[in-house]
């Protein structure tokens, strides 16, 4: 790419936000200016990128104005308020909160699985939820193979999924139970530390909740068959990055466990780390600070008649998050701008 784009990150200083502009640096995307945007908390802050502090500035209707492209991780209230004002001065949005994703009219893309969704793009393309963007990397090129009919999946999710603010409870109720002192809870309902609790988001009237619903709903739209049933169990664990799932699948298409690492070794995004003989599997600490989604623990469902068993892993803020985005940007950037 020799063009150069003008670019902003929204909600700059935030978990996702400060990710996103590292994975700028670290890809090289062709940025010719950065504007860093977040609410008046931030007012004073500095922010580095490619050795240099860039003031961060107030959000405001005028930020958009000479843009190409801006990075969303403020929230579903600021995205609902401020996209369609980016957008409808020709600055293209990406956004990661959920305000955009199940709108028809704007594409929920995770580049390795539904790229093209970005043409039809009016100034507005959603970031998926990045517990639905772990599982579909790894579970489309088996769709595109063996058809998937029915997922279900309880995912085990690090507490970075709910922001700074969680990661610091977490820290401070391990260093307060290690000193014997009284945890405090803030962020959550209940104590995290050396605890889990299946409930992430809101419950809703069918008892699932919000977070299970955005992977049933999400998977079929990025995997474009809204024939596929999801069952969605979404745990919060006292780990500070990266998300864990273990996903069942079963297949109109009989493949086997050797065909589907096969097939999952030579995907885009996908490691393969799967030698149960020598206790060769991937963790949460295996994918923190990477881009890769690593697959194991690939076996036979010997409950039913086709179908495969496996354990996905990948970090929630990376790709899950800020490195999806950049991906969606840089698709943007060579195709489409």
């Amino acid at each position: 790419m020799s063009k150069l784009f003008d670019v902003a990150v929204v909600g700059a200083t935030g978990a996702v936000g400060n990710q996103m502009i590292a994975c700028l640096e670290e890809r090289n995307f062709p940025v010719k200016t950065l504007k860093l945007l977040a609410s008046e908390i931030s007012i004073g802050k500095k922010l580095k990128y490619k050795g240099k502090d860039i003031p961060v500035e107030v959000l405001s209707e005028n930020s958009f104005d000479g843009l190409q492209i801006a990075l969303f991780s403020a929230g579903g209230g600021t995205s609902q308020k401020f996209a369609p004002i980016a957008a409808s001065k020709g600055c293209v949005v990406v956004d990661n909160s959920s305000a955009w994703r199940m709108d028809p009219e704007v594409p929920l893309v995770v580049p390795e699985v539904n790229p093209h969704a970005i043409a039809r793009h009016k100034g507005i393309i959603a970031n998926p939820n990045c517990s639905t963007i772990q599982m579909v990397v790894a579970l489309k090129p088996i769709h595109d193979v063996a058809r998937i009919k029915r997922i279900v999946v309880s995912t085990y999710q690090a507490v970075s999924g709910t922001g700074q603010k969680a990661i610091n409870e977490l820290h401070d109720q391990v260093t307060a139970i290690m000193n014997f002192r009284e945890v405090e809870t803030k962020v959550y309902h209940r104590q995290i530390a050396f605890n889990c609790f299946p409930h992430i988001d809101v419950f809703l009237e069918n008892d699932y909740t919000k977070e299970e619903m955005k992977m049933v709903n999400e998977t079929r739209k990025i995997m474009e068959d809204d024939s596929i049933m999801v069952a969605a169990t979404a745990v919060r664990v006292p780990v500070f990055y990266s998300h864990s799932e273990a996903v069942n699948i079963e297949t109109e298409k009989k493949i086997s466990p050797a065909e589907v690492r096969e097939l999952l070794d030579r995907s885009p995004g996908l490691r393969v780390v799967d030698d149960p003989k020598d206790l060769i599997y991937p963790t949460a600490l295996d994918a923190t600070g990477g881009d890769t989604t690593l697959v194991g623990r690939i076996r036979e469902d010997i409950s039913i008649k086709n179908g495969i068993v496996m354990w996905i892993v990948a970090d929630n803020i990376r790709k899950g998050a800020a490195t999806n985005a950049v991906q969606i940007a840089e698709i943007l950037a060579e195709k489409y701008l």
